[in-house]
């Protein structure tokens, strides 16, 4: 909010000085310049900025809050000593200034369907957002240019999720508006096909659902929209952003500095999970420690090793990322680099186990699962030929990644999945966390990280930005108060 209050003073200003000088700037009109900007331009900057702020986000946050990848350097995250994670409030509320005003061009232009996107994206960041912080600017935000109001109002964060406008009913209105006319301008997501974000809608819908469940019985309601609304199908409806390699639709973890790639490596227990599935995307999620010798002579077998969870002092001594989330000296280049992932088909099937799991939907809750973890590994072209398996179905059925009747063998191979699923890893760890009553022991596949800070406990949620205390004080400590505290161990309305 920092930078569209900013703007939004700056504009207040230039208006009591233009008031005066309304003949001479309509003399110095430039009729071949627009006086507004394109929605689809709009759209393609929003789509772009999130799904960059995602990326980056996972990196930092996301992967490493999960457990599927730890900080090697700066602990901050590992070890539990959270803060407000700025760039996540303001990039996030930055973008949505794009993806807002596109909905509100696409509306006056009574164009459905470029309409529907935009609500999906905004629904998609907005989700982000409340998960992240809980209880956030929602009905009044981005509206400082259209009504005056610089000091938005927090929502809570059952009212931004749940209420009338909420997420979910966006979300709903979305699959409306993209069943009807027009036509979805600058998607570099979908390239205009509606019926593809009509899937992802839906999807992240049951997503949306799964994570309020604790609180209210939302069975009737996710078992409506599996079998009467259109779902993901395949991969080919994935919600990624393919990035072009060149300026700027560079994958954002390219122009990052060597230290910066040091700074994080394969989690001790993603490594552990991994090798003992002698699981293919082991060697797609990591680069071998030994990578410089195997550049050197790509006869040597690959090693890899975790990095413990947890403070500096811990054994942070573990394989990078691997080749295709970025470029580093004396390494083989990955040919493609990664995607920005919103959300994926195995996502979304583990989403449906779970929901057959709990007797939600009758579908088969085994099949559903090993539809999950087969899209995973298709995803990232998972070659079989390193591990101990000959081909997916030998992996399934003598791995141990397959449905076991539990819970915990569909949380496995989801948490598995998500890799560099922006924040959104962390969230379902701390959904499955919450469910577990905090006890770490009740979870296999991860644990209290070494030396923590927090007494073993996971962090609930983000801090506030420090900066929201001087530019909108009055919502802010309201929020507060309402929120009963700004720590990270402050519980929001999903994890109570």
């Amino acid at each position: 909010m920092k930078k569209s209050l900013f703007v939004g003073a700056l504009i207040a200003m230039a208006g009591l000085s233009f008031q005066s000088c309304e003949k001479l700037s309509s003399i110095n009109e430039n009729p071949n310049e627009p006086s507004s900007v394109d929605a689809g331009v709009l759209f393609t900057e929003g789509v772009r900025s999130s799904v960059n702020t995602s990326v980056t986000q996972s990196y930092l946050l996301g992967n490493v809050a999960s457990q599927l990848a730890a900080k090697t350097l700066r602990a901050e995250v590992g070890e539990y000593s959270w803060n407000a994670f700025p760039n996540t409030w303001e990039q996030n509320y930055a973008s949505l200034g794009n993806i807002i005003e596109a909905e509100r061009v696409a509306e006056t232009e009574g164009n459905s369907q470029m309409q529907g996107a935009a609500k999906v994206m905004k629904s998609w960041v907005f989700t982000t957002l409340t998960l992240a912080y809980g209880d956030i600017p929602y009905s009044e935000a981005i509206t400082g240019s259209t009504d005056g109001n610089w000091f938005p109002s927090y929502d809570t964060q059952e009212e931004i999720i749940t209420g009338n406008g909420g997420l979910l009913e966006e979300l709903a209105l979305a699959v409306q508006l993209l069943n009807e006319g027009g036509a979805i301008e600058g998607d570099i997501l979908f390239d205009g096909d509606a019926a593809k974000w009509t899937k992802l809608a839906n999807a992240m819908r049951l997503r949306l659902l799964m994570y309020i469940s604790s609180q209210q019985d939302v069975s009737a309601e996710f078992a409506d929209i599996v079998t009467t609304e259109s779902l993901m199908e395949s991969n080919a409806d994935n919600g990624i952003l393919t990035y072009t390699g060149s300026f700027p639709n560079e994958y954002p973890l390219v122009p990052l500095k060597q230290g910066d790639f040091d700074a994080v490596a394969i989690s001790e227990n993603a490594h552990a999970t991994l090798s003992s599935l002698s699981d293919p995307r082991l060697g797609v999620y990591a680069r071998p420690s030994n990578a410089a010798e195997i550049f050197a002579d790509p006869s040597i077998t690959p090693t890899y090793k975790g990095a413990e969870n947890g403070s500096e002092s811990c054994d942070k001594n573990g394989s990078r990322l691997g080749y295709a989330f970025y470029n580093y000296p004396g390494h083989a280049q990955a040919g493609t680099m990664a995607e920005g992932i919103i959300m994926t088909y195995a996502e979304q099937q583990f989403l449906l186990a779970e929901a057959a799991h709990l007797g939600w939907i009758s579908d088969d809750a085994a099949t559903l699962h090993a539809s999950g973890i087969q899209a995973s590994i298709d995803y990232y072209n998972a070659d079989f030929t390193s591990t101990s398996w000959t081909d997916f179905n030998d992996y399934l059925t003598n791995s141990g990644a397959a449905y076991d009747n539990t819970l915990n063998s569909i949380r496995q191979q989801k948490w598995l999945a998500m890799f560099f699923t922006g924040l959104d890893n962390y969230f379902e760890l701390r959904r499955w966390y919450i469910q577990e009553n905090g006890d770490w022991t009740q979870l296999p596949f991860v644990d209290a990280p070494c030396s923590n800070t927090n007494n073993d406990a996971l962090p609930m949620r983000f801090l506030y930005p420090g900066n929201e205390a001087s530019l909108n004080p009055d919502n802010y400590f309201n929020a507060i108060d309402i929120m009963g505290g700004n720590t990270q161990n402050t519980k929001m309305w999903v994890v109570q």
